[in-house]
């Protein structure tokens, strides 16, 4: 199944991201669970976690070559706006 790719993002609170989609849907994630895996502790600085690009491709939202969201994880485990 091809997942809808993700337009745009922005912070809205702590730790949570509003991810609008290609289909016109948005979600909000949060990524606090994360943050208890080793490759996501970066993120618990806040101005960094606030410092993201979205894909080009629009298939995830990365913060550097090695910490990344796909756009699946966002749209599954997102909440429905």
């Amino acid at each position: 199944m091809l997942y809808p790719k993700i337009k745009s993002a922005q912070v809205v609170d702590n730790y949570t991201l509003l991810v609008h989609f290609s289909n016109h849907q948005t979600r909000k994630y949060n990524i606090q669970k994360l943050l208890d895996k080793a490759m996501f502790f970066p993120l618990k600085n806040f101005a960094f976690f606030k410092n993201f690009q979205i894909d080009p491709s629009g298939s995830g939202i990365t913060w550097n070559d090695e910490i990344d969201i796909s756009e699946y994880e966002i749209w599954i485990n997102g909440t429905e706006q």
